[in-house]
């Protein structure tokens, strides 16, 4: 019956945390909110929900001390100069072609994936600096919202490489855990469809957001316009950029990348050893908020956990699949989306996303290539659009400082509408594709 899917305390609680949201509340109190409604619902007492809570918070705990050790990076980056040079040279280039710096912010939000992966530290560094000129070309910040989205998406999604590669190697790992085999080198030969069709949602966006729109021009160029000159300082931090990514790539430890970039930057100099305490306060100023929101929505899915409510919807759901395989596909999405949109992480959803869907392709005859395309679109669909996501959470920091972005209405929402519904239709062609 309908009851058992409308009724279900993960169902309500991600319902209430999306009308919470869009009701403009803040992220953290409608996610804390919503954790204490599906422990409630479960009968899980008050003192158990909250000690719950934060215990899970732990979860990702990785993350939140990347991040801040990601934003101490990006402050450095801004003492030496480097992102005064960086966002000059684009004010220079774009010269009132608004194209170019949609292009630009693509290509850089996609090195911060890939290349150079210092993740959304970069946004409230770069983005600020641009708004003066974003403001005088009249450009909608909702479609620099979703480029950025774009940049911070679509790479792990469909290019094997930096995060893309922690991202495939997870799916692989998950996969080969609930008993069907795939070699990790073989994920993108199904993933890069999802990634085909995020570049087309990203063209409609930057088509229907192509209206002038006005702002305020609150935050004034800076009247020092001097050129600040290439040298050595920058080129340490570009060898500590480097040496991030080479660090990342070999231990899979982020935070241990962005340590040792770090420890470049003050052993050679780039920045005074004296300015090490601030740098850290501003990289706290920077990220601790994302990574805050972080570690509370991996308390809300320990308590999803604890309800019992994802195995009890699994179970429904499995018990009225049909035995179409498009059908099914369709279900699993939107079976995916729901769990993901609550947690906000495409990471950390891999393993509580594998457990239910790998056995069900199985049962269903879905082959190896059908089952990473579900299991990947599935997973990223936590990213697009929720409230707490890291990939929403970067574009508001950068384009909501003079107060004029709204998170939700302006980030969430138009990156929902597009990325999520573009990753739906893809891969259930990436299913028939693959079959």
């Amino acid at each position: 019956m309908l009851t058992n899917i409308f009724f279900n305390p993960v169902v309500t609680s991600i319902i209430l945390l999306c009308i919470l949201c869009l009701c403009r509340v803040n992220v953290l109190l409608a996610i804390l909110i919503s954790s204490i409604f599906a422990g409630l619902t479960s009968h899980i007492g008050i003192s158990e929900i909250m000690n719950t809570f934060i215990s899970g918070m732990g979860g990702n705990s990785e993350t939140a001390l990347s991040y801040i050790l990601l934003g101490a990076f990006a402050a450095a980056m801004n003492h030496t100069g480097l992102t005064n040079i960086i966002s000059q040279k684009i004010i220079n280039i774009v010269n009132n072609r608004t194209w170019i710096l949609f292009f630009i912010l693509g290509l850089i939000s996609m090195a911060s994936q890939n290349i150079i992966p210092i993740h959304i530290a970069f946004i409230p560094i770069l983005i600020p600096a641009l708004l003066p000129i974003m403001n005088t070309l009249k450009i909608d910040r909702r479609a620099i919202a979703c480029t950025l989205a774009f940049g911070l998406k679509m790479p792990y999604v469909a290019i094997p490489v930096g995060f893309g590669l922690i991202f495939h190697n997870l799916i692989a790992d998950n996969m080969i855990q609930n008993d069907m085999q795939i070699a990790r080198s073989t994920i993108w030969e199904y993933t890069w469809i999802l990634g085909l069709g995020m570049i087309i949602a990203l063209f409609i966006a930057l088509f229907i957001y192509r209206k002038p729109r006005e702002y305020d021009q609150i935050n004034k160029k800076n009247e020092n316009n001097e050129e600040i000159k290439f040298n050595k300082k920058h080129f340490i931090t570009i060898l500590a950029a480097i040496v991030t990514f080479a660090v990342q790539i070999y231990t899979h430890s982020l935070p241990l990348g962005a340590l040792t970039g770090l420890g470049i930057i003050f052993t050679l100099g780039a920045v005074k050893h004296s300015k090490m305490d601030k740098l850290m306060d501003e990289g706290i100023y920077l990220m601790g908020y994302v990574a805050f929101v972080m570690l509370v929505a991996s308390g809300f899915a320990t308590i999803l956990k604890a309800t019992g409510g994802i195995e009890t919807l699994v179970t429904y759901i499995t018990s009225v699949l049909p035995a179409n395989q498009i059908i099914t596909a369709i279900i699993m999405l939107l079976l995916g989306l729901l769990i993901t949109i609550g947690i906000g992480t495409s990471f950390g959803t891999i393993p509580i996303l594998a457990v239910v869907f790998v056995p069900i392709c199985a049962h269903m005859g879905f082959n190896v290539g059908q089952t990473v395309v579900l299991l990947a679109a599935a997973a990223a669909l936590g990213d697009a659009g929720s409230p707490a996501s890291d990939t929403t959470l970067g574009p508001t920091s950068g384009l909501n400082v003079d107060g004029q972005h709204n998170h939700i209405w302006d980030t969430c929402v138009p990156t929902f509408l597009h990325y999520n519904l573009s990753l739906i239709l893809f891969a259930i062609i990436g299913v028939y594709l693959f079959r």
